[in-house]
């Protein structure tokens, strides 16, 4: 046994392997419980990474801060997902062109009351703690480590800012408790051949992670599923003074990535620690057709699939949940408007979200997702796009299958999305042929606050 996996066993003192209890771990705990263990719990989302697979939509603004679904930040669903849990002390962790993320928090999230300890606070990379930027997952941490000491919580919940997905924290929470572990970690079953994005571990009867290895050139498949694998939904759950403790061995081990998935987790379970698996379907509010709702738009491809799906006429996500609400800020904007009922020049939209502010004239929109404040003129075809807040398109325009970034003012007779090599001469094309305009690629300058 290695001096680590010594340190890391010292810490087990009153965990008896025997008494994991598999029956009671999956058991779901009554409401009343799961609730007050979401009030003892401060949960830390990550937000700085520059989510360089979206390409363009991330040349200005940290992964978090995209819009998405009409009027949203991909940041409000693990931010509602806190408040709709019970959870509300909330830090995030910014680090890569956050102004824009930033300015949306102050904007939609100073609603908690800080005269009972409820919160949602910025933790740009300070360099409090070392005199690095943010190194890993588990550094953004750890260099907050003064800070998050002094909430005095029992449990630390740990978050990705940049996934699409409703799920109640509290239930999480309850199981963590119920397994008696010293961490445990969300997942999700994936195809194998996607798995190799994420953490991928085994688990036994128990739950009991086995072996886990991030990002694996070839991810181990689930028993009796040799097309699926379990892969972590980078969701993590600590004792607070357990994960304090590992936080500090972490930063003091130079031969360390300083990262949750990388090194942190698969030490851990190589030390033998009781490290429980937490499947998404015991805790996710939003389940169609007996799959849990989870999407990773983490490519621009992905982040344009998963925008088309709203448009659907039964979505998998459910956006009109009043139970499980997903909160943001609310620009105020007169209702979206559709003049001209000409031949040839009607103004219409079908099967798509077009959102407040927005002024369809004499163009027809079709399966696509408007933002705030877009103003398409005459004669327009629009089918299969994601236009985002503050866009002007001129007349005769036509886009099929096309994500325009913010404030981009499309010339009269623009065709994108119809002829994708004439569109790789100008604009970016992903792999399955979706175009992307900015600013940029038109010549126009704007500021970058996106």
């Amino acid at each position: 046994m290695s001096i680590g996996e010594v340190e890391i066993r010292g810490h087990m003192d009153g965990f008896d392997q025997g008494t994991l209890a598999p029956d009671r771990a999956r058991e779901r705990p009554p409401q009343r419980e799961a609730r007050d263990l979401a009030h003892d719990a401060l949960a830390i989302v990550l937000a700085g990474g520059r989510g360089s697979r979206l390409s363009d939509l991330t040349e200005w603004r940290a992964k978090p801060a995209v819009p998405f679904g009409g009027k949203f930040r991909i940041i409000d669903f693990a931010l509602s997902n806190c408040v709709n849990s019970g959870i509300r002390r909330v830090g995030i962790c910014t680090q890569y062109k956050a102004q824009s993320l930033i300015r949306h928090v102050q904007r939609g999230w100073s609603f908690l009351d800080g005269r009972f300890g409820e919160f949602v606070e910025l933790l740009p990379a300070q360099q409090r703690i070392t005199a690095d930027w943010y190194r890993g997952t588990a550094d953004a941490v750890y260099q907050n480590i003064d800070i998050l000491r002094r909430h005095e919580r029992k449990y630390v919940l740990i978050l990705a800012g940049d996934h699409v997905y409703k799920m109640d924290y509290a239930r999480m929470l309850a199981d963590h408790v119920a397994s008696r572990a010293v961490m445990t970690i969300a997942c999700i079953e994936a195809p194998l051949a996607d798995a190799r994005q994420f953490g991928v571990m085994t688990v036994d009867a128990s739950s009991r992670i086995a072996a886990f290895e991030e990002k694996p050139a070839r991810p181990a498949p689930m028993p009796g599923r040799p097309d699926r694998a379990l892969a972590s939904m980078g969701i993590y759950v600590f004792d607070e003074a357990f994960l304090y403790e590992q936080l500090i061995r972490d930063a003091e081990d130079s031969t360390s990535g300083h990262d949750f998935g990388k090194d942190l987790i698969p030490r851990l379970v190589a030390a033998g620690l009781p490290v429980h698996a937490h499947r998404f379907s015991d805790s996710c509010v939003n389940i169609t057709n007996g799959i849990p709702y989870w999407r990773d738009v983490g490519t621009l491809d992905a982040y344009w699939e998963a925008n088309m799906e709203l448009t659907r006429v039964v979505p998998d996500l459910n956006l009109y949940d009043r139970d499980w609400p997903i909160w943001s800020y609310l620009e105020q904007t007169p209702p979206a408007k559709f003049v001209f009922d000409d031949d040839g020049r009607r103004g219409m939209a079908v099967d798509s979200l077009i959102s407040g502010g927005c002024i369809v004239s004499g163009s027809e929109v079709r399966r696509s997702v408007l933002f705030s404040n877009v103003h398409v003129q005459n004669y327009c075809e629009i089918e299969d796009s994601v236009i985002l807040p503050n866009v002007e398109i001129g007349n005769n325009v036509t886009l099929r299958r096309v994500v325009v970034d913010k404030r981009c003012r499309l010339p009269s007779g623009l065709a994108a999305g119809v002829d994708p090599e004439a569109d790789r001469k100008r604009f970016h094309v992903t792999d399955r042929g979706v175009t992307v305009i900015v600013p940029e690629s038109l010549g126009q300058r704007v500021h970058h606050l996106r």
